[in-house]
């Protein structure tokens, strides 16, 4: 495995043909979300997405050091914004909300390996991966409401994977729960004991590179273009067009004719 830690200060990037897996590396601050480390995760994906499209990246995770997954905002940097003007507070808001898009857009499909509490900012982090795999002490919720702050940017998320009603809760009470009933609710994918969490995101992750990586990007486009409101036929319009042109890749070619073939598939580099 590659270590390039020496890269960042405030995350750890591992590769391994399987996975990639970015550390969030501020355990004396419970993994606390700063401008640098945004910064940091933006040019790690901006080097993830490279890697991916040059066919080096087939899978990435997040996950923690130390006992915390992420505590959310730190409310040191918070608390030096207070003075700021409105255009300031917009600019670092939608940062932010860059991050969470990026995650939630990014091409290859994503895991939360959640080895503790996912709070504010750092339950958001986990809500935009495509799987959230979580040890069974980690808890999750949206504390915003009891600093004076709102969790407006994770609530855009939360909506559409829980519902109004459970978004609710978690948004106006600020409460923290427990990984069983956030399995319940949909936050997480599965509760793995603690010392299996990484090496289930490895498993999982060597589950879904089998998969053709065309496939994978076009079908997280799709989830995320379907509409929610304005009809099945639009939906179903949509899904339509999707699968048409996906029948148009060399990947499906191969896909067919590997399994017609009784072989294991050579898929193409996503940049191609």
């Amino acid at each position: 495995m590659i270590r390039m830690d020496d890269i960042f200060k405030t995350l750890i990037l591992s590769e391994n043909p399987e996975l990639t897996l970015i550390t969030l590396n501020r355990p004396q601050r419970r993994n606390a979300i700063s401008f640098e480390m945004i910064r940091e995760l933006l040019a790690a994906l901006d080097d993830c997405e490279r890697r991916f499209h040059a066919g080096r990246l087939r899978v990435l995770a997040l996950t923690g050091a130390g006992s915390a997954f992420c505590s959310g905002m730190d409310l040191e940097v918070l608390r030096s914004l207070t003075d700021s003007d409105a255009g300031r507070q917009r600019r670092d808001s939608l940062r932010m909300a860059e991050l969470f898009l990026r995650i939630y857009r990014f091409p290859a499909p994503t895991i939360a390996a959640v080895n503790g509490p996912a709070v504010a900012g750092g339950c958001g982090l986990a809500s935009v991966c495509d799987f959230a795999l979580a040890a069974p002490e980690a808890k999750f919720g949206y504390t915003e409401v009891r600093v004076g702050y709102m969790p407006a940017l994770v609530a855009v998320y939360l909506l559409r994977q829980v519902g109004e009603k459970r978004a609710r809760d978690l948004l106006l009470t600020g409460r923290l729960i427990p990984a069983a009933p956030a399995l319940e609710w949909g936050l997480i994918s599965e509760i793995v004991p603690a010392e299996r969490l990484l090496p289930r995101t490895r498993e999982l992750a060597i589950e879904l590179a089998r998969n053709s990586p065309a496939s994978l990007a076009a079908t997280k486009r799709l989830i995320e273009r379907l509409p929610l409101e304005g009809g099945l036929e639009r939906a179903l319009e949509q899904a339509a067009a999707a699968n048409a042109a996906m029948r148009q890749t060399a990947d499906f070619r191969e896909g067919v004719a590997a399994f017609l073939e009784k072989r294991p598939p050579a898929w193409q580099n996503p940049g191609r």
